[in-house]
């Protein structure tokens, strides 16, 4: 996982988006070969390449990509198990050609980096959409809903509808964000994931990311701690509470996560 590692850490934002996506899902499918879904993507790319020009204007190659990608190969929101881990792993999107609002739009923007072509990732809150840079003017594309195009007010729209917000004067939502963003936001997907179902084995795999890329988070270190109490591994869970009361020593469940700290104790000293 280094380049994932890399890009977490924020020292380079040059880290290809693709590797550190695939090397995330390594937590799901252990020996992942990286390279393979690379070079189906490189596929996918120089397909589209032959069907469009350099001197296509931005909506031209827009509507060309969407009919390749979402009218011949099909992808598309995974809205019947939407919360499935698998939505947040790219290799099994690219398999089923369905997945999560951002790892459809990771899809998109990738083969339009391959054609060099500005496509950036606006991460709303509660759904997450590409816009085309045409110039500083973007075109907003859905490519969980078959890459529709969108207004700006339409985009902020779907995400009031979606998190019950009034966000519609919020144009702060359709900002631009990084590829620590991305690849931060994938995490915590897939940490949601995994929780939902009680995975904790692997919730905590990629909770022990969200601390490395978060170290001064005192919350990380308290959802890291809760995660070590479900696999009864008391003595990184007592560490990890410690840790998050010392970083936010008003922390508003600092009584109840004492009143856990005394019977993680009991449970220590029992055990020696």
């Amino acid at each position: 996982m280094r380049e994932l590692i890399e890009l977490l850490a924020g020292n380079n934002e040059e880290v290809a988006l693709d590797v550190a996506a695939l090397e995330l899902a390594t937590i799901e499918f252990p020996g992942l070969d990286v390279s393979q879904w690379l070079i189906l993507l490189d596929s996918y790319a120089q397909e589209l390449s032959e069907r469009v020009s350099p001197q296509d204007d931005p909506l031209t190659f827009i509507e060309t990509a969407n009919q390749f990608l979402f009218e011949e190969l099909g992808f598309r929101g995974n809205e019947g198990d939407y919360y499935s881990p698998l939505n947040s792993c790219l290799n099994q999107v690219l398999v089923e050609r369905t997945g999560l609002p951002i790892t459809l739009s990771l899809v998109y923007m990738e083969i339009g980096r391959r054609l060099e072509r500005p496509i950036l990732g606006i991460g709303m809150p509660g759904h997450f959409l590409t816009a085309y840079d045409d110039d500083g003017q973007h075109i907003y594309v859905d490519p969980f809903h078959r890459g529709r195009i969108l207004e700006g007010e339409e985009c902020l729209s779907l995400a009031s509808r979606i998190t019950g917000l009034d966000l519609h004067d919020h144009w702060e939502a359709l900002a631009p964000v990084s590829k620590r963003q991305m690849a931060l936001r994938m995490l915590n997907n897939l940490r949601a994931a995994y929780l939902r179902r009680g995975t904790w084995e692997k919730a905590l795999r990629v909770q022990e990311l969200l601390v490395r890329a978060c170290p001064l988070d005192a919350v990380e270190y308290r959802q890291r701690g809760y995660l070590y109490l479900q696999l009864k591994r008391y003595r990184e869970a007592a560490a990890d509470l410690l840790r998050y009361l010392a970083l936010d020593p008003e922390a508003r469940d600092r009584a109840d996560v004492e009143r856990r700290l005394v019977g993680l104790r009991r449970w220590i000293a029992d055990l020696n």
